[in-house]
């Protein structure tokens, strides 16, 4: 029987910036990495309240209504809407000031649908490949013989890596939400209860939503993001306590080997 190869990833690392952040991209050629690019740049037009001809900044304006706007535009206000429902209110898709605002949600779909770009590229060549949004990555395949593997840092010390997270099929997206880099750009339900929250899940939406909900509320929606197992969750608080789920508590182990 004669062996047939995987053609090998693409080891260059391509980076873009957008939606205020670094993309980062490995495992792609430069003409996969431009067709995910366009898949964020799309999303930025059409989301960004820094743009004035986005239809949210229009809908923020007052210049077109919510119930006028694209439909997809609507679909992603709805999925917000539903993970309000389920986080309980702590992740919500309104300011403060009333403003809607989906970039709690955006950012994910982009990365969701540039991974569908990229595992549909994969079809005809490797499946191994990394996106790196933020504080967010997506991955499949593996980084050789190993698996992909991303770091979190100590929120105290930038320097220090406190959990090495290794990503596979049930567990191929990790997000990240802090105060570290960024400060206080998460709307707070309650009294700071965390300063740093990482969600490993198998879809990349479901990892930075509950990210972005544990980050914002308190104690009682950390036990109910993983009251059912569905992901891992490693959460540094403001005082300097650490809560870690068991699957969590491996990749703290696995950091400090």
């Amino acid at each position: 029987m004669s062996r047939v190869d995987r053609p090998a990833a693409d080891t260059a690392v391509r980076t873009f910036e957008t939606m205020g952040t670094v993309v980062s991209l490995r495992g792609a050629d430069a003409p996969t990495a431009l067709a995910v690019r366009d898949v964020f740049v799309a999303y930025d037009r059409r989301y960004s309240l820094y743009d004035p001809d986005s239809a949210l900044s229009r809908i923020a304006a007052g210049t077109l209504r919510l119930a006028a706007a694209p439909q997809d535009v609507r679909d992603t206000y709805a999925l917000a809407l539903d993970w309000r429902e389920r986080t309980h209110g702590a992740f919500t898709p309104h300011r403060p000031d009333g403003v809607l605002d989906l970039s709690g949600v955006v950012k994910a779909l982009a990365i969701r649908d540039a991974g569908a770009v990229l595992d549909a590229v994969s079809r005809a060549g490797s499946a191994d490949w990394m996106l790196a949004v933020g504080g967010d990555v997506l991955a499949s395949g593996t980084q050789g013989d190993d698996p992909w593997q991303v770091g979190v840092v100590d929120p105290l010390d930038r320097t220090r890596v406190v959990g090495v997270v290794p990503l596979g099929d049930d567990r191929r997206a990790v997000a990240t939400s802090g105060t570290a880099e960024r400060g206080e750009h998460v709307w707070r339900r309650a009294e700071p209860v965390f300063r740093q929250v990482t969600v490993v899940a198998s879809d990349i939406v479901t990892a930075d939503v509950l990210a972005t909900a544990v980050l914002a509320g308190d104690e009682h929606d950390l036990a109910s993001v993983t009251e059912h197992g569905s992901v891992d969750v490693l959460a540094f608080g403001v005082d300097g306590r650490v809560w870690a789920t068991p699957g969590a508590s491996a990749y703290v182990t696995a950091a400090a080997a």
